[in-house]
């Protein structure tokens, strides 16, 4: 058990004076697959070992009474008053209490303590942490009886509805059933998913965090998705069978580029060729050719920079510097865009070398201190035994 656990926990008895169920939610990442959720494409996410911890326990009236413990702030609110609020924060939490109800969860009001190590606006899905941490939470509190795909669906929407940012459900999926050594090869129509075995690679995964306050990102995030949706009713102008861009093809892309919106055709491109690199690396990792997998890593990049445009230059110089290290396989951003982290997989005998030039690349080109994190795949979210 580690200090940041004990801490809530003997913080929130000293609060409550009472008992509560804890619960572990991790981050995650993406290796592959970016801004493809949302079009019913296909993922490569894993929880990891940095999460948010939450602390909770049942009340014998209707108020909920939250406690963000990293903030030192804390906020109430009544099961039957759900209204946003401008503080932002507690509309993560109420978001998924409006999602459990009108699911038909019968909620009594609870006491709720949360804090965490994911690093915010990181691109690690804090969000989807406290989103479907709370679910699984408020879920195993009240009994609810909800499945481990509803909490992520409900958890999905609390961030549509309640917050306003249009994600589609990988982070919450992948938060839901991490496995530990496991990237979860999923498909966001069906929501059907395999588990790929990464442990027996000969690489780390680390990131590097831009540490960039991503003010674009939400708004950003939003009409990406508005012009991959305008792609799809293009192409519903001809074909029935359309539904999303998992729909349109290579060829029927080429075929009517002439008559598209130059935009609206590189956003459309850059989706179907990202769904081709994850099939592409899964088949990579199964097959231990991280060569390969690196080469698909850098060409997700350099779509998400030149066809989606969600990236910035602080990512790209990340990137590129990384690719000059020998031993380092491949890197791209990760994450909405516009700020967040990359990614990167690297051998282990060149931990030390690209550890330093990624130093270097910070200190010289992004005029900042260097922010790396070493990740390993996690378990999903699941209670804390005390």
């Amino acid at each position: 058990m580690n200090d940041l656990v004990e801490k809530l926990h003997h913080r929130f008895r000293k609060t409550f004076g009472e008992e509560p169920l804890m619960v572990r939610s991790p981050g995650r990442i993406n290796l592959i697959g970016e801004h493809t959720d949302y079009n019913e494409g296909f993922v490569l996410p894993a929880a990891v070992d940095k999460a948010i911890y939450f602390a909770v326990a049942p009340r014998s009236d209707h108020h909920c009474h939250l406690v963000a413990m990293d903030l030192e702030a804390s906020f109430q609110f009544g099961l039957s008053d759900l209204e946003p609020s401008p503080r932002g924060w507690p509309n993560y939490i109420m978001g998924v209490v409006d999602q459990l109800q009108k699911a038909g969860g019968r909620l009594w009001g609870f006491n709720c303590m949360f804090g965490g190590d994911i690093p915010i606006a990181a691109g690690l899905a804090s969000s989807a942490a406290i989103e479907a941490g709370l679910a699984f939470a408020l879920n195993e509190l009240f009994q609810l009886g909800f499945s481990l795909s509803e909490i992520a669906r409900m958890a999905m929407q609390a961030e549509n509805e309640f917050v306003g940012v249009q994600c589609g459900i990988m982070d919450q999926l992948a938060n839901v059933y991490g496995r530990a050594d496991r990237f979860i090869h999923l498909d966001c129509r069906s929501l059907d998913f395999d588990y790929v075995p990464f442990s027996d690679q000969p690489a780390e995964i680390v990131l590097c965090d831009t540490q960039i306050s991503r003010e674009l990102s939400a708004s950003e995030y939003n009409l990406r998705r508005r012009q991959c949706e305008e792609g799809v009713r293009f192409f519903q102008q001809f074909f029935t069978t359309v539904h999303s861009l998992r729909d349109v093809t290579l060829d029927m892309l080429e075929s009517y580029r002439q008559r598209m919106d130059p935009v609206i055709y590189q956003r459309c491109l850059y989706v179907l060729q990202e769904n081709d690199r994850v099939m592409g690396a899964v088949r990579d990792l199964r097959n231990g050719d991280l060569e390969s997998l690196g080469i698909r890593l850098l060409e997700s990049h350099m779509g998400l920079r030149d066809m989606f445009e969600v990236s910035c230059p602080s990512l790209d110089a990340l990137v590129e510097a990384a690719s000059r290290v020998e031993g380092v396989y491949g890197a791209r951003m990760m994450g909405a865009g516009f700020g967040g982290c990359t990614i990167n997989l690297v051998h282990p005998d060149a931990l030390p070398v690209f550890q330093q030039t990624m130093s270097d690349t910070f200190q010289k080109r992004l005029k900042k201190p260097p922010l790396l994190y070493r990740v390993k795949i996690e378990e999903g979210t699941s209670v804390i035994s005390m």
